[in-house]
C-alpha cells in the first residue's frame, strides 16, 4: 500500500521512482537514528515480500474484423511452414497474395457488415 496525504491507499501501484524515493527517505532516516550503523556499513540491506503477480484477463486479438478473413485464409496456408529468412517469408506473402483473384477479397469486404455485427453482439468479446 502506499500513502498519501497520510493515508494508506491499497492497490496503489509502486513505480520504480517511487520505490527509489522511499529507500532514499530510508537511508536518510537509517543515519540519523543509527549513525553507528552507518558508520560500521555503507550499505542498508533490505528483504521485502514481492506481491502476487498481476493477472490480466486473456488479451484480445489485434486483428481488425477487415482483416480476419485475409489472415485466416493465410493462416491456413501457413500451418506447416517453416522460413529460414526474412525473405523467404516475404517471398511467400507476396506469392500467396498475387495467388488470390479479386472474388476472394471482395468476398473479404462483402462479409464486412456481418463481422461487425458479431463484434457489436459479443460487446467486444473474442469470437472465432
Amino acid at each position: 500500500m502506499i500513502q498519501k496525504q497520510g493515508h494508506w491507499v491499497p492497490y496503489e501501484l509502486i513505480t520504480g521512482d517511487r520505490y527509489r524515493l522511499q529507500l532514499m527517505r530510508l537511508s536518510r532516516a537509517l543515519k540519523e537514528k543509527r549513525p553507528l550503523y552507518a558508520q560500521r556499513h555503507d550499505k542498508g540491506i533490505l528483504l521485502h515480500d514481492n506481491a502476487r503477480p498481476h493477472v490480466a484477463k486473456p488479451v484480445k486479438t489485434n486483428i481488425a474484423p477487415s482483416d480476419f478473413h485475409l489472415f485466416r485464409s493465410m493462416a491456413h496456408g501457413l500451418a506447416d511452414r517453416r522460413f529460414h529468412s526474412y525473405e523467404e517469408a516475404q517471398k511467400w506473402i507476396d506469392s500467396w497474395i498475387a495467388s488470390k483473384d479479386m472474388s476472394f477479397f471482395r468476398r473479404g469486404i462483402h462479409v464486412l457488415p456481418e463481422r461487425w455485427e458479431k463484434v457489436v453482439s459479443s460487446d467486444g468479446q473474442y469470437f472465432k
